[in-house]
């Protein structure tokens, strides 16, 4: 297996501080996390010091080791110089396929010839970004869950590229994190998770746009019929409408499903994206 020692997450949104958080409490590897935009680092470190405070008062963590989880994170503006010495660069930047793309290529400059690139999209196929680098073979999926520092799920996808080494490596990687991988042995749009929780979503919508059901009965069929922990509606506010929107029209761009629904899209419109704005299919205090 490809050794590692130093891993570099791409992006300091909430998925990209919890997946460098999960790796440092492993004590495993020397971590960084870089963002380009201004402001974004301070908020990251401040909210993964607020998870550990909280681990802590639970008495999940020692309070050594969450300082030393803390501490072993060195942050960066400048991602060209960051990647440099990264055998693993772990990509979590908006799931935009553009901006991605922007993240790859620089990649394929500027990282160690022999660093494995992969990228936390939840839609976006690595075969779709990694010839941007030069060095397919050693590019893949590598899909977290959100919050990543309670949920265990990985999705390992290999490319039509992608080498055996590359997806051994990444399978003992989530393994080292105290997460558990599942591998998709070829791609598919949505991977394993999200194609199913789109299915559901969208004949949850469905049965809503025909009037058989309020949003809020919907749910709690679903609970207490599915033993789901969350309704269809509220998982989609909770994860924010936009994002569901916005890979729904590019899952609908590759042929490979409808528009979004006509509800969903006024929604958006709206700014109603969820409990992030305070409005979704559900208005939250």
């Amino acid at each position: 297996m490809h050794e590692l020692k130093r891993v570099v997450v791409v992006g300091a949104g909430t998925m990209g501080s919890q997946i460098a958080l999960q790796t440092a409490l492993s004590g495993r590897y020397d971590v960084g996390l870089v963002d380009t935009v201004a402001g974004q680092l301070d908020k990251a470190s401040a909210q993964n010091r607020k998870l550990l405070n909280r681990s802590v008062e639970k008495g999940r963590l020692t309070a050594d080791r969450a300082d030393a989880a803390f501490g072993s994170i060195k942050t960066s503006g400048d991602l060209d110089t960051a990647v440099r010495d990264a055998d693993l660069v772990i990509e979590a930047v908006i799931e935009d396929f553009d901006a991605k793309r922007v993240v790859f290529e620089s990649l394929g400059a500027h990282a160690k010839k022999d660093a494995i690139l992969a990228s936390n999209s939840s839609t976006i196929a690595i075969s779709r970004l990694a010839d941007f680098t030069g060095r397919p073979e050693q590019c893949c999926n590598m899909h977290f869950f959100h919050p990543v520092t309670v949920m265990q799920l990985c999705e390992v996808v290999r490319g039509p590229k992608t080498s055996d080494q590359t997806v051994q490596t990444a399978m003992e990687f989530v393994r080292s994190i105290d997460r558990t991988p599942v591998l998709l042995k070829k791609e598919i749009w949505g991977f394993i998770v999200n194609r199913i929780l789109f299915a559901a979503s969208e004949e949850a919508m469905r049965l809503l746009e025909g009037g058989y059901a309020t949003a809020e009965d919907i749910d709690v069929a679903v609970q207490k019929g599915l033993n789901w922990p969350m309704g269809p509606f509220h998982l989609l506010d909770f994860s924010g409408l936009d994002i569901f929107y916005g890979a729904m029209r590019d899952r609908h761009r590759l042929g490979d499903g409808p528009e979004p629904p006509e509800m969903l899209h006024k929604l958006v419109e709206q700014g109603r994206l969820g409990k992030k704005t305070g409005r979704g299919f559900f208005d939250y205090d």
